[in-house]
């Protein structure tokens, strides 16, 4: 599975502020904290696959990494994608990052 860090996907959003990202999370979570991109829990993947994009970089994420590893393994084996990136350490990752840093969520 391929992943993506807090500081290189920090680095392509400022290049690129539109790339696709899904939170696997659930709505109150995604609601009380979040870093862009839809909301799709993890339950609900599989139904609603035909809304990930298979032509541009997609990125996933959780609150660590987990429930976003499972999404893209699932959808990979299912439907092929060969474009999705995981979000290592997730949103606590991005936190932690943000708070050493003094940013904010985007």
């Amino acid at each position: 599975m391929h992943q993506i860090s807090v500081p290189d996907l920090q680095v392509l959003l400022q290049l690129d502020p539109l790339i696709f990202m899904v939170d696997v999370r659930e709505e109150e979570e995604h609601e009380q904290y979040n870093i862009g991109g839809i909301n799709i829990p993890l339950g609900e993947i599989m139904q609603q696959a035909a809304i990930i994009p298979k032509s541009t970089k997609v990125i996933f994420y959780c609150k660590r990494g987990i429930r976003s590893a499972i999404a893209i393994q699932r959808l990979e084996e299912k439907f092929g994608y060969t474009n999705l990136l995981n979000l290592q350490g997730g949103t606590e990752e991005w936190k932690r990052m943000n708070r050493e840093s003094g940013e904010g969520p985007i």
